[in-house]
């Protein structure tokens, strides 16, 4: 500790730098300019470099204070970030989840969420990355997987994988529903990063006779192409839902591809110190319970 310069001097260094004013800086310490200049003179005694010139209407930088303010200002915002996540906001939850979680269920219930909980900040982080709950600071994340999922995790069941063949009305036009397995062998496929189609193939125990069809990188890439027509694609059912029910998809057969990768949402222990991510942890529960059942 002997080799640190003076915090205090330091604080008032990264502070008066920002303004290149004594007064400026004082005002935003709460203190004196008298207390800001001579905090910063003890700063340039240890470390035996000018870090300022004094000019009569403000302050400049010396070339040594310019380069040891930048670094100054970078060490306080770091120690502002991990006091951030050290210490946890009670208005604000950060969530992390897939991109197309984000786009096909999130995003559309997120309105009900604000106009119950307008008190809340609730932020999105919508990534492939499995996001760490110390080391980015996430509150609560929806994953795909199977228990258990550690310890330090209280993992709630949303949605059960039930994988299923959907597509725009106007694609099947001409075929009745559901279509033959002959039909759907031979119909253009939408293929995403989970690569299901073989799997669904063979219980239906047919070929893909189609060719190497549509590959996208996100499942919810594949639904969009699937709406304006593109293809078959395969979805979770409860992500299709609402476009199910309002006829803009439908179920081309009858099968369904389940899979023990279920849908949970993740909480760190935290969340018990936390009332706001409790209401939403009890939020996405109850909407997923009222999620749309099938016919």
């Amino acid at each position: 500790m002997s080799q640190l310069p003076p915090l205090n001097g330091l604080r008032a260094f990264d502070v008066a730098g920002r303004f290149l004013n004594f007064q400026a800086a004082a005002d935003e310490l709460g203190v004196t300019q008298g207390a800001v200049a001579q905090q910063v003179r003890q700063l340039e005694a240890h470390l035996g470099v000018p870090l300022f010139e004094r000019l009569p209407k403000g302050l400049a930088f010396t070339s040594a204070g310019r380069s040891y303010h930048m670094n100054v200002a970078t060490a306080f915002e770091a120690l502002r970030s991990a006091t951030s996540q050290l210490k946890p906001e009670h208005g604000k939850v950060l969530v992390s989840v897939t991109p197309t979680f984000a786009a096909k269920w999130l995003i559309p219930n997120l309105p009900d969420f604000s106009a119950r909980h307008p008190e809340i900040d609730l932020r999105i982080l919508a990534t492939e990355k499995v996001s760490s709950f110390h080391g980015d600071g996430i509150d609560l994340a929806v994953r795909q997987g199977k228990p258990p999922f550690g310890a330090s995790l209280d993992a709630h069941l949303l949605f059960r994988q039930e994988v299923i063949a959907v597509a725009s009305p106007r694609f099947v036009d001409g075929h009745s529903l559901p279509v033959s397995p002959e039909v759907l062998s031979s119909v253009l496929k939408l293929h995403d990063s989970h690569d299901l189609w073989p799997d669904f193939l063979r219980l239906l125990n047919i070929e893909d006779k189609a060719g190497r069809g549509l590959r996208l990188s996100q499942t919810s890439l594949a639904v969009d192409a699937a709406l304006f027509g593109q293809g078959v694609a395969l979805v979770s059912r409860f992500l299709v839902a609402a476009e199910l029910e309002a006829g803009r998809l439908v179920q081309v057969t009858p099968q369904i591809l389940p899979g023990e990768q279920n849908f949970y949402l993740l909480a760190g222990r935290k969340s018990r110190q936390n009332p706001a991510i409790d209401a939403v942890v009890a939020w996405f529960l109850e909407r997923a319970e009222k999620a749309p059942c099938p016919d």
